[in-house]
């Protein structure tokens, strides 16, 4: 991949240097390579430098004439309109890349990151977690491009595997008939090996890897796909089971996440047993609306179904007196009645048309919803439809006192006129009644390095951290506790998915 930057650099000085002939001799003081065409792109490995301004490499295209008994070389090659829309079309299909994950996401390989950040691979670029731009994959596996000219990955898994220490907490990477493993960032010493040498019985060009436990396989193994075979790699044994599974699709990359396995085919996905292979339920699902933040992408897309079984993290999320809670997340907007549980979903702009989308945080207060983004507040008026009070919005500092980001917020029964607010791994409150309004009280959160959105309810505060929340019974408990409390899912215990 940075060899590839580089010859993307050759190419874009070849267009900036090549349209202008040499008609300047060695005895001006100029070498005489300048301006003239490239041989070819230089080799992986060579610097830029090696194929240019060299006065003896030079090319055919280059003739001698004697002008006042002085031996002049001249570069008479100009480049053709053809040969510059060449070098265009090469640099923007291979050099101007930058993948967006809501139309590119048919991903090469995918796996979960050291604390279970989902990585999905795409070419020579990675996307993080549920959102946010793509990258290149050796921006976080920088050995990669020293090791081999790797543009694309196979299959990818991260093992866990405590009785062989060479196993445990390592990242493989497979291309072709090749191998990586990855340990804290750097690539162990004697990779790439063979795919036969680490994994015995195991074939070359794979489409997908996923590692299943003990707990769920009975023994610690790995799930390799090829096509529709599909192979169970005993790790104790060091041996393979060839099996064929009617009902699974070719998966094109497949990940173990949230104690579920999923095999991705195009933007599909579909959950499956990993002992069996069976796929039960209503799949293949659209990976774009349940593993990404993507606006509505089809007049079939269910947005009811598919906000209420994201696994992508809330942006924010609060709760009235009443119970009924207000959930944000990207563009979209959830609103679950406590009493019937029923649930409904819209766009953000169409019950709050100030706002577009990407909350920070919000709160309820005196029949009013406080919504934060970036440095700014507005209010609204809670009713059919909502409303907007005049004069806003305003910015943190000016309304709650507050500067910088703010990742959660919540007001309590307990003290209804107290916002607390959350940044990074700290809280502080402040009072709503106070003129004007300053934070005070500020206290660490041992538990939280990051909150993502919390909010208080008749049964206590539910502090949510990606795909989970906490339950916590007062803020005293919260700010005191030691230990994590038990953990609960978003899509199934709070909006009542069924997967």
């Amino acid at each position: 991949m940075t060899m590839k930057l580089l010859l993307c650099l050759c190419l874009c000085l070849a267009l900036a240097l090549g349209d202008k002939p040499n008609d300047k001799g060695d005895d001006q003081g100029l070498g005489q390579g300048h301006g003239r065409k490239p041989e070819h792109p230089p080799a992986r490995g060579h610097e830029e430098g090696h194929s240019r301004g060299r006065g003896h490499d030079k090319h055919d295209h280059d003739h001698k004439r004697h002008d006042n008994g002085k031996e002049r070389t001249i570069n008479t090659w100009k480049p053709e309109p053809c040969f510059r829309l060449f070098y265009l079309w090469f640099y923007f299909l291979f050099c101007a890349v930058d993948y967006d994950r809501c139309h590119d996401l048919e991903t090469d390989a995918a796996t979960v990151s050291e604390e279970g950040v989902p990585l999905f691979f795409k070419r020579d670029h990675l996307f993080k977690g549920f959102h946010g731009d793509s990258e290149l994959a050796n921006e976080t596996f920088p050995e990669l491009d020293d090791h081999h000219s790797l543009d694309h990955v196979d299959a990818a898994l991260f093992m866990h595997h405590e009785d062989d220490p060479a196993l445990h907490n390592h990242f493989f990477f497979f291309l072709n008939e090749k191998v990586f493993s990855y340990y804290q960032s750097k690539v162990v010493e004697g990779y790439p090996k063979d795919i036969s040498e680490v994994f015995p019985g195991i074939p070359d060009h794979l489409e997908a890897a996923v590692e299943c436990p003990k707990t769920d396989c009975g023994e610690d193994s790995v799930i390799f796909f090829k096509g529709h075979d599909i192979y169970h790699y005993h790790m104790k044994t060091k041996t393979a089971d060839k099996k064929h599974f009617e009902t699974m699709p070719n998966c094109t990359s497949a990940f173990h996440f949230l104690e579920n396995y999923y095999c991705f085919h195009g933007h599909q996905f579909s959950k499956f047993d990993p002992k069996t292979g069976e796929v039960h339920g209503k799949y293949p699902r659209e990976a774009r609306g349940f593993f990404h933040r993507c606006a509505k992408f089809g007049d079939d897309d269910d947005h009811v179904e598919r906000e209420k079984c994201s696994r992508v993290h809330l942006d924010a999320v609060t709760s009235d007196h009443a119970g009924n809670v207000y959930a944000f997340r990207s563009h979209h907007y959830i609103h679950k009645d406590d009493g019937s549980d029923n649930i409904t979903v819209e766009a953000i702009d169409g019950a709050f048309k100030e706002m577009h989308s990407d909350l920070d945080a919000v709160f309820s207060y005196d029949d009013h919803l406080y919504m934060i983004k970036d440095d700014n507040v507005h209010v609204y008026k809670v009713g059919e439809p909502h409303t907007h009070l005049d004069g806003y919005p305003k910015t943190l500092k000016e309304e709650l006192g507050v500067e910088g980001h703010v990742d959660a917020t919540m007001v309590c029964d307990d003290h209804p006129h107290v916002a607390h607010i959350i940044q990074g791994n700290k809280m502080f409150d402040v009072d709503m009644k106070a003129t004007p309004r300053e934070p005070a009280n500020e206290r660490p959160l041992p538990l939280f390095k990051h909150v993502d959105a919390a909010m208080c309810g008749p049964k206590g505060i539910t502090v949510v951290v990606g795909n989970h929340f906490y339950h916590f019974d007062s803020v005293m408990t919260l700010v005191a506790a030691r230990a994590l409390p038990e953990q609960h899912r978003i899509s199934s215990e709070l909006f009542g998915c069924d997967h």
